[in-house]
This record gives structure tokens, C-alpha cells and sequence, in this order.
């Protein structure tokens, strides 16, 4: 196993991300032994820490995962924290000297990952630094990680990556979608072309409609200020439930490397079909915004603090989506995402046709959150006297013991990045289709008429008019 050299500068450090997945992320990829003695990481932000209060941070963040005291202070003492003030040109040749520094004793060998966990307003600023001060290396590569939102709309997002084109190139850019590193997820591809029973169905002849699912049981918590800005279609829809579509319904690309992929993804993307009026938009999207439980023990989203008493920032988005392409010509997409329903599940449910009339058609279920599995149902004639047909059910689910050695999301995309393995990352020309997609009915929105909300119940399961969309099809939505 190769145990690789970096140099990872975070600029975030004292930030809940931080605490709560990516030290823990990388803790794990050193007990793995993915990095070792040769890996060193520079914490930066405006609080006046010390090296030694961060490393007290990172053992509090990894102390359920510790085996090995002694070993875990090992990996702390390779952190070190450096006070920060983005704006401050001085600030950064501090951080050179102390990367350099850090380099000869490490002997990274000029690899430098720049982990940007901070608003995306301050992407370009730090990016733009991180060239003119000389941080980036000229001996080993450059790898920029960012986190979303990347960008609030199409306008917004293509400034930005004109901004920090200036200092990396596209393939130095790892726009991290941690949907993207959950098992089940990044396996997509395997399942249906490692497959030839599932590879040879696969298509508009075979394939009824697809259910995707992405639901949450919690409200928006403090982030009201964020969210109202945000909703659901660009909190959820744009990023995490778009890229679950791609992955559903591209192509096979022709080898495995990651150009060959995301240009089938992009060709999915860049096909979406556009509403064209209020009309369609009507009668293909539903938004809603949940008010008070039956119970009145949730309260309503326009109550949640720095949330307009009359907002209508969407909670629940559900559409059934077209792709403009032939090879799936008539078959739907549904998906779908809200806060405060019933249940907190991610599944994406492939319902395949009928045979005759009267059969049930199969469906696969891949199940990635809370749980893991893969579910096939298949008819099979009950035992009897009777010719009756029920469906059974045919599942894998990974053992505790598999469960265990799984990577978390964040340690398997930030392996991907140290790898050099843009896989499982947004490509520019990704981010920009599913903001055309977004945009497309942001704009149309506006044209329609005021929403009537709230028009669901907290903690149930969703706007009625999201279930007549789905049974319009024959069909009620999988959970």
C-alpha cells in the first residue's frame, strides 16, 4: 500500500466541519496507513489558537475511534495552526514559510492539498493568495477542495470559477459532494455495468420510471438565515439528488477514468429537459413548506428563527424530470427532497415495466441511507392450489463487520483527492448544467402564482400534490 506524501493546509480549522467529519476523516486514513510519517496539516482561522489547543480538538473529534492512545497523539502532533486573517497579503507568506518548513521536515515533497471549508465568498480571495504568495508548489501538485454551495445561481456560479481558474486548473479543482462518497453511491456505476442481467435492461424499453429519494426528518434548525436563501431545490435538488440522476442514467462511459465518466454525466446533464412555461412547470414540480405537526410538537418553517413570517422558501421539491435524449425518450425521473417528513431515508428505486397486464412490474432498490442495501423484487407464484403471483424480495445488506471497514464519506473523498482521482467530484460544465436546470425553474417561480403555504404538516409524508404527481404514472411514491 503506497503511503503517500501531503502537505494539507485547512482554512476553517476551528469550524463544525472540521470537528465533526474531516479530522476524523483523516485520522482514519492514518490508521489505514493511506498517510503516515510523511504528512503534516496546517490549520488556519481568525481565532487566536496554538498548536497544541488544535491537537486537543482533534483528539476530542477522534477519541471514539481511538485504539491506540499513544498512536493518536502521534497523529495529532502532526497538526499545527497558524492564526489567519484571509484578507491579510502578509498572512500568507506566514503560511509559506511555515509550509516550507513543515515540507523539509515532513518530506512531503511539494505536495500541497488547500482545503477551503469556509463561505464560497472567500474562494476566490484565499485561491487568488494562495498563487500570489508563492503557497502553491512548484515541485509536487496542487489540489484545491471545495465545499458547496458553489455559487447561488448560474451567473453567480460562472463568476466564481472564473475566479479560481486564475489560480488552479479545472483538474486541480475538487468540488466535493459528499453524496458522492457514500458507498452505495459511488458503487452505481459497478452495479449496472459489472452486471449483465442488470446492463442489458437497463433502458427506456425495460425501465418504467425511476423514484429518487432524499428525505429529512429535521427541520432547518439555526440555519433559517442560510436556508431562505437556499431552499430545498439548491440546497438539495442542484447538487445532491442531480448527480444521483446522472449516475442513474448515463451512458457507459468508455473506460474508467475520470474524464470518460464525467463526460456521460455531462451528456445526462446537459440534456435535462427545460420547462418552458408556467404551465408545464405546474403540472411536472411541486413545492411545498411545512407548518405545525398535527401534534403542534414541531413548529411550523415560518416560525423557525430568521425565517420571514411570510417566506415562501420551498422545504419539499418534487418533479418529474425528462431527459432529452433518445435513448430515454418517455421514460420519467421522479425525484424528490423535503425537510421535517417521517422518516430520514435516501433510495433510489428503478421500477421496471410489466410484462403483461395484471403482473407487477420487478423493481431494484438501493437503499443508501440510513441503512445499506440492494432489494429486488421479483414475481413468483404463491404455493397452492391458486395461479396467484406475489412478489418476493431478494436483498443484500453488508454485514457489520463490512459496514465497519466501509469508508465514511469524507475519508473516501479525501483519499480520492490525495489519489489524484477526480471520480467522484463535480466537473465545472456538471455545475452548471444542474444550475440551468435550477435557474430554469427559480425564473419560472417568479412568473407563477404565490405559492399557497404551508402546505404539508411537519413530520408527514409530504404536499397531497406530490402524490397525485407520482400516481399519475400508476405508481405511489417508495419510501
Amino acid at each position: 500500500m503506497e503511503k503517500h506524501r501531503l502537505l494539507i493546509t485547512l482554512f476553517g480549522a476551528t469550524g463544525d466541519l472540521a470537528a465533526r467529519k474531516l479530522y476524523l476523516a483523516i485520522y482514519r486514513l492514518y490508521k489505514n496507513n493511506y498517510i503516515s510519517e510523511h504528512f503534516a496539516l496546517i490549520g488556519t482561522a481568525r481565532r487566536p489558537w496554538t498548536d497544541d489547543y488544535l491537537r486537543e480538538v482533534v483528539l476530542n473529534s477522534i477519541k471514539d475511534e481511538i485504539d491506540d492512545q499513544a498512536h493518536a497523539e502521534e497523529f495529532a502532533s502532526h497538526f499545527y495552526y497558524q492564526s489567519h486573517d484571509v484578507n491579510d497579503v502578509d498572512e500568507y507568506h506566514n503560511l509559506q514559510e511555515l509550509a516550507l518548513e513543515l515540507e523539509e521536515m515532513y518530506q512531503t515533497k511539494g505536495n500541497r492539498i488547500f482545503y477551503i471549508s469556509l463561505s464560497p465568498s472567500l474562494f476566490p480571495i484565499i485561491t487568488q493568495h494562495i498563487k500570489g504568495s508563492g503557497l502553491a508548489t512548484e515541485q509536487g501538485y496542487n489540489r484545491l477542495i471545495i465545499e458547496k454551495p458553489f455559487g447561488n445561481d448560474l451567473n453567480s456560479a460562472n463568476e466564481l470559477q472564473e475566479q479560481l481558474q486564475v489560480s488552479f486548473e479545472e483538474n486541480e479543482i475538487y468540488r466535493i459532494d459528499h453524496y458522492l462518497g457514500k458507498g452505495f453511491v459511488k458503487s452505481l456505476l459497478n452495479l449496472r455495468f459489472s452486471n449483465i442481467m442488470l446492463k442489458s435492461i437497463w433502458n427506456k424499453e425495460n425501465i418504467d420510471h425511476v423514484q429518487i429519494t432524499l428525505a429529512e426528518e429535521v427541520g432547518v434548525e439555526d440555519r433559517g438565515d442560510y436556508y431562505e436563501n437556499s431552499g430545498v431545490s439548491k440546497d438539495m435538488i442542484q447538487n445532491h439528488a442531480l448527480q444521483m440522476l446522472s449516475l442513474v442514467a448515463m451512458n457507459e462511459p468508455k473506460d474508467d477514468e475520470p474524464e470518460s465518466i464525467r463526460q456521460e454525466k455531462i451528456h445526462i446533464l446537459k440534456n435535462l429537459h427545460q420547462y418552458d412555461s408556467v404551465a408545464e412547470l405546474q403540472e411536472n414540480v411541486v413545492r411545498g413548506q411545512y407548518g405545525a405537526s398535527e401534534s403542534n410538537e414541531y413548529k411550523a418553517y415560518r416560525d423557525e428563527d430568521k425565517v420571514d413570517a411570510e417566506s415562501t422558501t420551498e422545504t419539499y421539491f418534487a418533479a418529474k424530470v425528462l431527459i432529452d435524449l433518445p435513448e430515454w425518450e418517455g421514460t420519467p425521473f421522479f425525484i424528490r427532497s423535503g425537510k421535517r417528513l417521517n422518516g430520514k431515508y435516501t433510495t433510489i428505486h428503478v421500477q421496471f415495466k410489466a410484462t403483461k397486464e395484471g403482473v407487477p412490474g420487478n423493481r431494484l432498490m438501493i437503499e443508501i441511507n440510513p441503512d445499506l442495501a440492494y432489494r429486488l423484487y421479483l414475481n413468483q407464484e404463491t404455493i397452492g392450489y391458486t395461479n396467484e403471483l406475489k412478489q418476493i424480495e431478494l436483498s443484500y445488506s453488508p454485514d457489520e463487520k463490512e459496514i465497519n471497514a466501509m469508508p465514511a464519506d469524507y475519508e473516501r473523498l479525501i483519499l480520492a483527492c490525495i489519489q489524484g482521482n477526480l471520480n467522484n467530484f463535480n466537473h465545472w460544465l456538471e455545475v452548471a448544467h444542474d444550475w440551468k436546470f435550477v435557474d430554469n425553474i427559480q425564473r419560472l417561480w417568479k412568473e407563477a402564482p404565490k405559492p399557497d403555504f404551508p402546505n404539508y404538516p411537519a413530520m408527514s409524508s409530504g404536499p397531497k400534490a406530490a402524490d397525485d404527481l407520482i400516481n399519475k404514472q400508476g405508481f405511489d411514491w417508495f419510501d
